[in-house]
């Protein structure tokens, strides 16, 4: 059984410039995108939307090839048909206890399909992409990682994505 202790929330950012500042760094270099993000009102109500998932918690299905070193801009597909059982979790920059204990904690599959059951999402597209986030340049998020899931999401034609960071 997993305790489950309550604190109070981290503030990432104050922290994160602590940090660099303690260890002598020059301040992190934030992400700054000056063009609005591309999102576009979703099309048919949600309870008919085909939904994708999308999360940066280090999840792999079992045989698949784990995540493996900071920086790692790889991602891995998932069917979204893939028993809870065969997932795998790594992660270099989060406690990974309750995320190997229940995936859904950062990979929301069975909430998802419990929706698609329920009528409240209209249904799961065929395939979850994950990949494992604290990927340091940002440049390689811009230029391969989100192009090459944006084009996968597109080919399965969901009309909406959930985006999970951790």
């Amino acid at each position: 059984m997993i305790e489950t202790v309550l604190t109070d929330p981290v503030d990432y950012i104050q922290r994160t410039r602590e940090q660099y500042d303690d260890l002598g760094f020059p301040p992190y270099a934030w992400v700054y995108n000056e063009d609005a993000p591309p999102f576009t009102p979703l099309s048919v109500p949600l309870s008919e939307a085909r939904v994708g998932l999308v999360a940066s918690g280090g999840i792999y299905r079992s045989g698949q090839i784990a995540f493996h070193y900071k920086d790692d801009f790889s991602f891995r597909v998932i069917d979204t048909q893939t028993q809870l059982s065969e997932l795998r979790v790594t992660h270099f920059a989060y406690d990974l206890r309750d995320a190997r204990a229940d995936p859904n904690v950062v990979f929301p599959l069975q909430t998802l399909r419990d929706l698609a059951t329920l009528s409240r999402i209209g249904e799961l597209g065929p395939n979850a992409y994950t990949f494992m986030g604290g990927i340091y340049s940002s440049r390689k998020v811009r230029d391969a990682l989100a192009p090459a899931i944006a084009d996968r999401l597109q080919r399965d034609e969901v009309d909406t994505a959930i985006l999970v960071p951790v």
